[in-house]
Parts: C-alpha cells; sequence; structure tokens
C-alpha cells in the first residue's frame, strides 16, 4: 500500500473492538491486526460514535476498509464493496424473560420495537412489513445495541433484534434477555471497502481470510472471545451482577492495590476472588485452604502472608502468586494466552500445565496457544496419556471450566466499568484519527 498504513474504521463494543487489561483486543481487532501484518502495512485504527457513520466513512475514502461486525444487505452492496464472508449470523428479535414470548410478527403488534438507526435489523424488518403491514418500529439513532438490550431489560422498550452471535455475549451482561423468534436467517457478516476500479485490497482479503482459515488461525480467534461464552448460567450471571454490587464495594480497593502491585488488571484478580470464595472471607474448602483467593498454607507462606482469612492479605497474596504464575509462563507466550494458562496453573498447578503443553507439542499442536493447551488438558484425565507425564493423573476439566467462568466474569467487570474505564481512557493519549493521519497525504489508490 503506498501509504504504509491501513485505516479501518470500527465501532467500540466487546465483539468488536475494546481496550482489555491487554489493551486493545476484540476479534475485528485481532483480524485487522493480522490483515495490516499480512499487508505489511502499519494498522491506523479509528472508532465511530455511530453505527450510522460506518459506511459513509468507507464511501467516502475515509477508511480503507470498516469492519465492525457488518451483515452483508443488498442496500449496503449499492454504496460499499464487501470482502469475503468471514461469519455467518441469524437476527434474533428479544425479550425479556417472563414478559410472555412472542413467536411471530402478530405477537408483538401494538407494542414497542427499537432497533439501531442504519442496521440490517431495519432493513429486514422493513421487509417483514411487506407481509405485516401494520408492523412498526423505532429506529434509535443514538443508542448502541447495549443501551437498547438495557432498555428491553428495565422494561422501557418491549423488543429489539441483535445478530445470534452478539446475543450470546450480551446475555452474559443482560442476563434477562431472551430470545423470542427468528427475524432473518442467512445472513453473513464481512468488511467493506470503497467501491473502486482496482479491486487490489479486496483480493488480498479474500487471500488473507483464506489463509487464517486453513492454518486454524480463525478458529483460535473465534474461540478466544467467543467460546467461553457457550456456556450460559442465567442463576449463576444474575447472582454475580447482585454481588458485584452487594459485595465487591466491600473488597474492591483491595483488589485495586493488588492490582498495582501486581500489574494485573484488578477486575481480573476479583474475577478470579470470586471463582475461588464468592468473595466470602470464612471460605474454605474440604482440602483446607482458605480466604478469598483461596490460598493453600504453603502458597500463603511463600506470598509472605500471615492470615489467609484476612481480606487484604489473601487478595494481595493472591495477586502475587497469579502473577508469579504469568512470570513462570515462556516469554515468547503473548497475551492473552499467558494469562489464560496462567489462570489454569493458578488453579491445577503449574506442573500439569507443562504436562498439558508437553502433549499438546507431541500431537503436533501448538503449547503456546490456550486453545490447544485447553482441549489437551482434557487428556490429563486418561491413563494412556498422564501416565507418560512428569506429574501424573490432574483433573483436567476442573481448570478448563474454572477459566471460562474466570473470563465470564472478567467480561462482565467490564462492562459495569465500562464508563470508569472510558473516563481513564479519555486522560490518555488518544489513538489518532482516521482525519488527522490522512492529513497532508494523497488519496489512497488501492
Amino acid at each position: 500500500m503506498a501509504l504504509g498504513e491501513l485505516r479501518v474504521i470500527t465501532r467500540n463494543s466487546p465483539t468488536t473492538y475494546y481496550t482489555g487489561s491487554n489493551g486493545a483486543e476484540g476479534p475485528e481487532f485481532d483480524l485487522v491486526k493480522g490483515f495490516a501484518e499480512h499487508l505489511g502495512v502499519e494498522l491506523k485504527l479509528d472508532t465511530s460514535e455511530r453505527f450510522g457513520d460506518l459506511i459513509p466513512t468507507v464511501e467516502s475514502g475515509e477508511a480503507h476498509l470498516a469492519a465492525a461486525g457488518l451483515t452483508v444487505t443488498a442496500e449496503r452492496a449499492k454504496r460499499v464493496q464487501f470482502g469475503p464472508a468471514y461469519q455467518d449470523v441469524r437476527q434474533l428479535l428479544i425479550y425479556k424473560l417472563g414478559t410472555g414470548r412472542p413467536d411471530n410478527y402478530s405477537d408483538i403488534l401494538g407494542k414497542r420495537l427499537e432497533v439501531i438507526a442504519g442496521s440490517s435489523y431495519a432493513e429486514s424488518l422493513k421487509d417483514a412489513q411487506q407481509q405485516q403491514p401494520d408492523l412498526v418500529w423505532t429506529e434509535n439513532p443514538n443508542s448502541d445495541l447495549a443501551e437498547l438490550l438495557t432498555a428491553v431489560s428495565d422494561e422501557k422498550i418491549n423488543y429489539t433484534v441483535i445478530d445470534s452471535t452478539l446475543y450470546k455475549v450480551y446475555r452474559n451482561f443482560v442476563p434477562e434477555i431472551r430470545v423470542g423468534f427468528e427475524v432473518k436467517s442467512g445472513d453473513t457478516l464481512a468488511w467493506a471497502f470503497p467501491k473502486r476500479y482496482d479491486n487490489s485490497l479486496v483480493a488480498e482479503a479474500t487471500a488473507y481470510i483464506e489463509k487464517i482459515r486453513s492454518t486454524g488461525k480463525f478458529e483460535q480467534i473465534m474461540e478466544r472471545y467467543y467460546g467461553h461464552t457457550q456456556r450460559f448460567d442465567y442463576v449463576g450471571t444474575r447472582t454475580f451482577i447482585r454481588d458485584v454490587r452487594r459485595r465487591l464495594p466491600l473488597y474492591r480497593k483491595y483488589f485495586e492495590q493488588a492490582g498495582k502491585e501486581s500489574g494485573i488488571d484488578w477486575r481480573l484478580l476479583a474475577a478470579v476472588g470470586y471463582q475461588e470464595s464468592h468473595w466470602k472471607p470464612e471460605a474454605v474448602s474440604p482440602t483446607g485452604v482458605r480466604g478469598i483467593m483461596m490460598l493453600t498454607e504453603t502458597t500463603a507462606k511463600v506470598m509472605e502472608i500471615e492470615d489467609r482469612t484476612d481480606p487484604y492479605q489473601s487478595i494481595i497474596g493472591g495477586g502475587r502468586y497469579l502473577a508469579k504464575m504469568k512470570a513462570r509462563i515462556p516469554d515468547y507466550i503473548s497475551d492473552p494466552d499467558r494469562t489464560w494458562i496462567a489462570l489454569a496453573a493458578y488453579n491445577v498447578g503449574y506442573g500439569h500445565v507443562s504436562d498439558a503443553r508437553q502433549i499438546a507439542r507431541k500431537r503436533g499442536e501448538n503449547p503456546n496457544l490456550w486453545f490447544d493447551v485447553r482441549s489437551n488438558l482434557k487428556l490429563l484425565t486418561q491413563h494412556s496419556w498422564y501416565s507418560k507425564t512428569r506429574h501424573g493423573y490432574a483433573r483436567g476439566w476442573e481448570p478448563i471450566m474454572y477459566v471460562e467462568n474466570i473470563r465470564n466474569y472478567y467480561d462482565i467487570l467490564v462492562w459495569l466499568t465500562k464508563n470508569e474505564e472510558n473516563e481513564s481512557r479519555d486522560k490518555q493519549p488518544e489513538i489518532p484519527t482516521i482525519a488527522e493521519t490522512m492529513k497532508d497525504m494523497p488519496n489512497f489508490s488501492g
């Protein structure tokens, strides 16, 4: 590329791009970052506050592409060129649990249905209106999906529409939402490019998507962000959100202090503490581990903790211990895999995790990816495998469930503290905007 950079417009959301404990994250971010590396150029990322601004930004040439979970539609295809489809989705009508499940459009007539302005959902409803003329809805130009789903949960509106992939993520944040009926099936997601005579960038995107699919990289990215959302516990999620409001404030300052000392996001440490004890200082297991972070007596001594049942000491000790686990993970393993592997070690022991990595290596898999380590931890329950390892048998399912639960808790904590995160980000140097990066630069020619 002539400019040596790839300018991408996206949205700030759990399924696109956000700032996590390890910096920039998100499935769309990982995909476009890989694409920029494939092209050998620098990634310049900008976010749009309004969903309806994505397509115009691409049309104008301000961005080389939009990567924001865009559904391919006939109307959009008149304005932009879509690259290869990379995900199949269904559009779902969402209602609140306990308000009566709607089975079809007739059931929602006269009720308040609201969707994002400029979204593919609005296009689908226009198609449905041809068969159901009395169907009406509101297109909201200012709210995002999270706000609309919260509005459904709070009964400020009756219904909204969301993609199936988004539903799996957001139901962990707004556990009251449920699927009424399918609005549309057979949709695909793809990146949007400006319509030009030179289609070389689209061709490169096609080659890149094919490459990461064939190497398994695409599946790894999808598992990284969606794998832990497959299991949904309605009661557990509601209880966790309740405890965040009632119990976490008692110990939050301790988690924040432990985060500063260990260099680990305090919300991740809080997620570990909840998985271990539900933030109960008096917790004790049948094996004798105690306190909020459920430290063994030996671990407490090594971490220089005198009283495991003291909330402050337990949390500080847990932070130190998780930091120690991360430090033992080889430097060439990058985050977030490094963190997930360290969490597994916190639960089942570093030795068993090392055994699982060794098995992965023997099976021709990647011992540096949680995706592969996860599947090989299960083999530590099988004699044919654990008999050949240094540390022997382990209940390999436990660290898998442990890490998945913590990832869910952590995601919810990030969600619940997002306003604080935005305020913190406002105090930090901003990512250059597309307008800034385009200053005094020639137009992109593909």
